[in-house]
């Protein structure tokens, strides 16, 4: 054998999520974090659960999402849903549930000052264990607009031509 090779994948392998998860992860502090904060001090509405057809997800799942999401630069609900299947950090922090985009969407759409203060609760939080310095600020989506026409632009020559006829 002259290469390594893998397991092979019709080989039965058992294994926990928790096996799979560093102590050290973000989503343990996710984990810790969602699972002890007031929902209805942040205004999270309590659903009423039904009686009839599929039941709800808890609200606490989509926090764990969108902190997730906050942690990791994604926003899109579609692309969360698909790291709910395929990353093993979310199905750990998730215990294996998978909202779809639109529940996820939905969510964000409900609540949206209730995401707002859990977002600016989780940054002081942070910045009171020292986990973040917040020193740095940065503007993500600026748009500005590109304007380089012939009378827009400005060589040495057209700087020192208008300096002679100011």
């Amino acid at each position: 054998m002259q290469h390594i090779s893998g397991i092979s994948r019709q080989q039965l392998q058992i294994s926990s999520l928790e096996d799979k998860i560093a102590s050290d992860n973000p989503v343990r502090f996710i984990e810790a974090f969602v699972e002890h904060i007031s929902l209805e001090s942040l205004g999270f509405k309590a659903k009423t659960i039904k009686t009839e057809g599929r039941p709800s997800f808890d609200a606490k799942v989509f926090l764990k999402i969108y902190l997730y999401g906050y942690l990791n630069g994604l926003r899109s609900s579609r692309k969360l849903e698909k790291e709910c299947i395929r990353n093993i950090e979310l199905q750990w922090l998730l215990c294996g549930i998978v909202p779809n985009y639109h529940s996820i969407s939905d969510f964000r759409k409900q609540n949206p000052s209730g995401l707002k203060k859990l977002f600016k609760l989780f940054v002081s939080f942070l910045k009171d264990a020292d986990l973040i310095a917040g020193e740095t600020i940065a503007i993500d989506g600026t748009k500005s607009r590109a304007h380089n026409s012939k009378k827009a632009n400005f060589s040495q020559k057209k700087i020192d031509q208008h300096l002679a006829y100011i």
